[in-house]
């Protein structure tokens, strides 16, 4: 799946993928079509690492990462997926 054309491209087609649909998502937000949309443009938070701080006392670095999707970017990744597959 991924060998003939790389991990690098197969993130970089997820990520696009996610960032597309999460514009999307926020995007039709501003729509209304019923309960239909605050369902699709809800973030579900699946993991938030909290920031760490390290202070070198010259320079002081903060770290942390969360994954809030919404359910279109979901589906940005997985038609993705499907793209990079059919290449």
């Amino acid at each position: 799946m991924i060998g003939a054309h790389g991990v690098g491209m197969f993130i970089l087609f997820l990520v696009i993928g996610g960032i597309l649909g999460g514009i999307l998502g926020e995007l039709l937000s501003q729509i209304s079509f019923g309960s239909l949309m605050p369902m699709l443009s809800q973030h579900y938070e699946i993991f938030n690492i909290q920031n760490v701080d390290l202070n070198l006392y010259v320079l002081e670095l903060k770290f942390g990462i969360r994954f809030a999707p919404n359910i279109l970017s979901l589906l940005g990744i997985l038609l993705a997926v499907f793209i990079f597959r059919r290449l």
